[in-house]
C-alpha cells in the first residue's frame, strides 16, 4: 500500500472511532419501502427520529426504530460515561441496500405460473454528535 493511501485509510479509521454504526441484515421488506422510511429520519436528531419512527404507521418503521435504538446503545458503549440525550446525537447517514430476493411462483390463469421475487434489504445506520 502506498504512503498516501495508508494515510487516508488511517484518517478514515480514526474518524469512524467517534461514530456508532448499526447494521440490520436481510429485512423482509422491499428496499423502496425501507428507503421511504429512511428518508424521513436522515439528518434529524435522535430523539425526534425515534418519535417519528415510533408513531409511524409504515411496516418498515418498526425494524428501523429498533435499529436506531441499537445504534444509540452502540454509541453509549463507545463513549462510556456519556449519555446519548445529553450529547446531541443526530442520524448521520442511513443506507438501504438490496439483499437477496426469494424467487417464488404465483398461480396465474389457465394453468400458468408467474414468477414473483420477494425482496429484502440491508440497512446501515450511522449515529454521530451534531458538532462533527
Amino acid at each position: 500500500m502506498g504512503q498516501r493511501k495508508k494515510l487516508s485509510a488511517e484518517k478514515r479509521k480514526e474518524a469512524m472511532k467517534e461514530v456508532a454504526i448499526a447494521r440490520l441484515r436481510n429485512v423482509p421488506t422491499s428496499p423502496r419501502r425501507m428507503r421511504q422510511v429512511a428518508d424521513n429520519i436522515r439528518g434529524l436528531g435522535v430523539e425526534k427520529a425515534l418519535s417519528i419512527l415510533q408513531f409511524s404507521t409504515r411496516h418498515a418503521s418498526k425494524p428501523m426504530y429498533k435499529l436506531l435504538r441499537s445504534a444509540i446503545a452502540n454509541w453509549e458503549a463507545k463513549h462510556e460515561g456519556q449519555r446519548a440525550d445529553e450529547a446531541g446525537l443526530i442520524v448521520r447517514s442511513v443506507m438501504v441496500d438490496e439483499a437477496r430476493g426469494l424467487k417464488r411462483m404465483l398461480p396465474a390463469p389457465q394453468g400458468r405460473a408467474y414468477r414473483m421475487k420477494k425482496r429484502s434489504n440491508h440497512v446501515t445506520l450511522i449515529v454521530d454528535t451534531a458538532n462533527n
